[in-house]
């Protein structure tokens, strides 16, 4: 299946084709199934409030016929409290069919979200670098709370117009079969022409989602923080401001197409449930001077039932046209719940306690591509690291340094050969004992919009204030965080936009410092330090490092000369290894990059 991001510029050109993939009445209902005892009851409650309201013509009738002209006062006492009987119990039956129907679409809707979110969570890094983050939120917030309408109102409205239209229809039919079939003769036409209708605007909606997305995303991206500095230093909030008023224009557009597609063939239907009263006094005026006639009370009852029918079965119409175009919605999220999880636990996955876990990395023949259309960014990479050394990985930019860290950490599966830790394949390790073995720390380290103790807690929920303050000092963070109004209580900010570049860098690693995890793995994570703070981490890392495993991705050279041993790696293969004094002596390329940074 291709990848959202592979999708035409103009997202009609394929709706057909991936509503016709991923959407199906099966898969919609499948959402409902597990509250169907509830639905049930709500349905129960709609038949009743609509068996009660039929009623009501009934009564009417024989207060014309009966009471009135007999001028039977008690009769007409008890037709009327009847009435009333009639008006209460529905409006109770309605109010708690209301807050049930409420409350299972919520719930609905809250599945849906989790679900969503929690398959986006398993997806390999692949997905999110070809698909913006305003669209991923646009599917979650704008699709799934576009459904509100559907499962919260628009179910609880079609089941009450369902169940009234029916019992009106059968009503008439008792009433006089003439005149109801006469009043049933528009439903054929009328369905078919809100049916057109409604296929008019689908596609449009699903159009409409898109550039919504549009729109979400460039309020993402351009009203960040980072967005905003872009902004402001390279005087280009104008732009930004003319590019965000067309989509809002193109969205606005396409808003009122939604609404307005077909209009003049909806007018029809309102045109023809708007003459029919008209039609059925003519068509009963000339039923009682027939063989069989009418009564003035028949004829009004079923003007009144007409009027009780037109405005739910009006209502059926509407509904029946609205949730055709939810189709387009359903395929948006759909889409993304069918997109394949790549990184998936194998059945039977191997759990490896962590007092067994000693740290021995071996990278055996690893290639790897992101693209089959593309060369191999990593080929037959070898690589042994015992437990307990420090290794660093080295290269210019373009090299595969990154990508290899990627591949420790099993954000993508290799291509082939092999990673294993202490023995076992890494796409054999269980999740949690992958997550328990390594902990990485990344060049751009992303922080939590929480407090210092927060953030570092996101590690180990359940460690102490010692430990959070341990692994502080370890990242040489303390003083920083001493320094603080509110010490560990102090708010980081979106982003960590209150602490530099360096201080982001540190608490990102303490936070993995605070795992104890018995494999490091740092991608430039000393990048953003001046170079005394940057000494004094690298000598605070040989100290806790002397009973872990530590792999360290630099481009800086400076964080890496005490390692055990350096590799070497140009355009994806390892062209050099050795310690740094080794490498020194070969005056090959690594000698060249340490010129180069000297």
């Amino acid at each position: 299946m291709p990848m959202p991001a592979d999708r035409p510029t103009d997202p009609r050109d394929d709706y057909e084709e991936i509503a016709a993939q991923h959407v199906s009445m099966k898969r919609v209902l499948a959402l409902f199934m597990p509250y169907r005892i509830r639905i049930l009851s709500v349905f129960a409650l709609l038949v009743t409030g609509s068996g009660i309201g039929m009623l009501a013509p009934f009564l009417l009738r024989t207060i014309i016929d009966d009471a009135l002209p007999s001028a039977d006062f008690t009769l007409l006492l008890w037709l009327v409290g009847g009435l009333v009987a009639v008006a209460v119990l529905g409006a109770a039956i309605s109010a708690v069919q209301n807050i049930l129907s409420a409350r299972i679409g919520q719930e609905i809707l809250h599945d849906l979200r989790v679900r969503v979110y929690a398959h986006l969570q398993s997806l390999s890094l692949g997905f999110f670098a070809g698909n913006r983050t305003g669209e991923i939120q646009s599917r979650i917030a704008n699709d799934i709370g576009g459904l509100q309408a559907l499962v919260t109102e628009a179910g609880n409205e079609l089941a009450r117009s369902l169940s009234t239209v029916l019992m009106t229809a059968l009503a008439m039919c008792l009433l006089d079969w003439r005149l109801a079939l006469l009043s049933l003769l528009v439903v054929p036409l009328t369905v078919l022409i809100s049916q057109s209708v409604a296929m008019l605007r689908e596609a449009i909606t699903y159009e409409q989602q898109a550039k919504q997305a549009d729109l979400s995303a460039a309020v993402q991206e351009s009203l960040s923080l980072s967005g905003i500095i872009l902004a402001r230093t390279m005087g280009r909030s104008g732009f930004l401001v003319r590019r965000f008023s067309r989509t809002s224009q193109d969205l606005a557009a396409l808003e009122v197409r939604s609404h307005t597609a077909g209009e003049w063939q909806w007018a029809m239907i309102g045109l023809t449930l708007s003459i029919l009263p008209a039609l059925t006094l003519l068509f009963g005026g000339w039923l009682m001077g027939g063989s069989t006639p009418l009564t003035i009370g028949t004829l009004v009852a079923m003007i009144a039932l007409q009027e009780q029918l037109l405005w739910p079965f009006e209502q059926l119409l509407q509904l029946g046209r609205d949730m055709r175009t939810t189709r387009a919605l359903f395929a948006r999220i759909f889409e993304y719940l069918d997109t394949p999880v790549e990184i998936t636990e194998r059945i039977g996955a191997v759990t490896v306690e962590r007092s067994q876990m000693r740290g021995h990395v071996q990278i055996e023949s690893v290639s790897f591509r992101y693209d089959k259309r593309n060369p191999p960014v990593l080929e037959d990479i070898s690589i042994d690291i015992p437990a307990g050394s420090h290794v660093a990985i080295v290269g210019a930019t373009g090299s595969g340094k990154t990508t290899l860290g990627y591949l420790l950490a099993r954000l993508y599966d290799v291509n082939s050969g092999s990673i294993r830790y202490d023995g076992i394949d890494v796409r054999n390790l269980s999740f949690q004992s992958l997550t328990d073995m390594l902990g990485v720390v990344s060049q751009e380290p992303y922080l939590l919009h929480a407090s210092v103790a927060d953030n570092l807690r996101f590690a180990r929920p359940e460690a102490t204030d010692a430990e959070l303050a341990a692994a502080a000092k370890a990242a040489q963070l303390d003083a920083v965080i001493g320094s603080l109004p509110d010490g560990y209580n102090t708010l980081v900010g979106e982003r960590g936009q209150r602490f530099s570049g360096g201080e982001k860098q540190r608490l990102a690693l303490a936070r993995t410092i605070l795992r104890k995890p018995p494999v490091l793995l740092l991608d430039e994570a000393t990048s953003a330090l001046d170079a005394q703070t940057e000494q004094a981490l690298t000598d605070a890392l040989a100290v806790l490092s002397k009973n872990c495993t530590t792999i360290t991705i630099a481009h800086r050279l400076s964080t890496i000369r005490r390692a055990d041993l350096i590799v070497v790696l140009q355009q994806g293969r390892i062209v050099e290894h050795g310690t740094h004094a080794q490498l020194l002596e070969q005056d090959g390329v690594y000698a060249g990059l340490v010129q180069s940074f000297s």
